[in-house]
């Protein structure tokens, strides 16, 4: 049974400024907080579920914190989907330990601002092997609890930071850097490369002119039809299956 305090300090956590003053972010759903309570450099902090789930997965609970059962009425309170799923979880932000910067892709984000979007990244990033994203300081959150939810689980497995873009991409000169944009070139189908930086822009304003002029090309995907442009999300795994080497 919830306390009038959890709920407030749940509640609070849909907040980046208190979700950052205590290292913590909320999952909800089945599969995602499955995923986290597996994840070997996450910690939980408390499980608040109905009965139902808390009786088919009491084997993801072995030798951790006892959980609070609650009815269904009571996540409604807390949660933060349209259509509360059976739990909530309160979970520690993971630490990544890469002993140096990861090889391969690294992924960059300037200003990306729908959690939808931005959690759809990270996801796309993981299933194309990408282990870090770097993002503008004005991206969205991506502990934001839309952003977790998009992401189904892969904050797990994507180390995201935030950081000055320009002086990010400096630092790295042996890194070719390429820019997705539509006035860009059109990118040819066989080019491959093993290590590389994608930069992906705002929604609707792209990226911004500082950056784009950084990148060693501007590249965009080849168009067939009329569409003004693709999702940001879309685009990203196109470029990702056309340009990194299998």
């Amino acid at each position: 049974m919830l306390v009038k305090s959890q709920v407030k300090y749940i509640q609070s956590l849909g907040h980046k400024k208190f979700r950052d003053a205590d290292g913590v972010f909320v999952a909800e759903g089945s599969k995602i907080v499955a995923e986290l309570l597996q994840a070997d450099h996450i910690e939980l902090i408390q499980i608040y579920a109905t009965r139902e789930w808390l009786l088919e997965n009491q084997f993801l609970l072995a030798g951790m914190k006892a959980p609070v059962e609650i009815e269904s009425k009571e996540l409604e309170r807390i949660s933060f989907l349209t259509t509360p799923n059976q739990v909530l979880g309160i979970f520690r932000k993971p630490v990544f330990s890469f002993a140096e910067e990861p090889g391969g892709v690294t992924l960059l984000l300037d200003n990306i601002q729908d959690p939808g979007n931005m959690g759809t990244l990270i996801r796309t990033a993981d299933w194309f092997g990408v282990r870090r994203i770097v993002c503008s300081t004005e991206t969205a959150d991506v502990f934001n609890p839309k952003v977790v939810q998009s992401s189904m689980g892969s904050i797990a497995r994507v180390e995201v930071l935030y950081t000055d873009l320009k002086e990010y991409i400096n630092g790295r000169p042996g890194t070719p850097c390429y820019a997705a944009a539509l006035d860009g070139e059109v990118l040819e189908q066989n080019r491959r490369m093993s290590k590389f930086m994608l930069l992906v822009g705002n929604e609707s304003r792209g990226i911004r002119q500082e950056l784009s002029g950084l990148a060693q090309r501007r590249i965009r995907i080849p168009r067939k039809g009329s569409a003004e442009s693709l999702n940001v999300a879309v685009a990203t795994g196109i470029i990702l299956f056309m340009m990194q080497e299998v």
